[in-house]
């Protein structure tokens, strides 16, 4: 049975090669769309959401929003560093200048 059915498969496939009617067709198949893995309506895992609507779990923020957070987390503890670092340099001058001189 398996060998009539190959042999089934072989001569329809020389046949639509074979055939200029059969070739139009099969030509113009193979130029057909096909998404493949891009198809967007595939989520894996939870539904991502705002930082804004649950800011206690990060894990569930959306990417470009946890970016926008951290960023700006890390932008405030190093210019919040650099203040408090640099805030005693200021104080002493400041003491400096406004004592009188003998």
């Amino acid at each position: 049975m398996a060998v009539w059915t190959a042999a089934a498969r072989q001569a329809a496939n020389m046949a639509r090669l074979s055939s200029p009617k059969s070739a139009c067709t099969a030509q113009g198949a193979s130029f057909v769309h096909r998404r493949g893995l891009a198809g967007g309506g595939d989520h894996h895992g939870p539904p991502k959401v705002n930082f804004w609507e649950d800011p206690m779990h990060p894990f569930k923020w959306k990417q470009e929003h946890f970016v926008i957070v951290s960023l700006a987390g890390w932008g405030t503890l190093l210019y919040g560093g650099y203040k408090f670092f640099t805030k005693d340099k200021k104080d002493q001058k400041d003491e400096k200048v406004g004592e009188p001189s003998h």
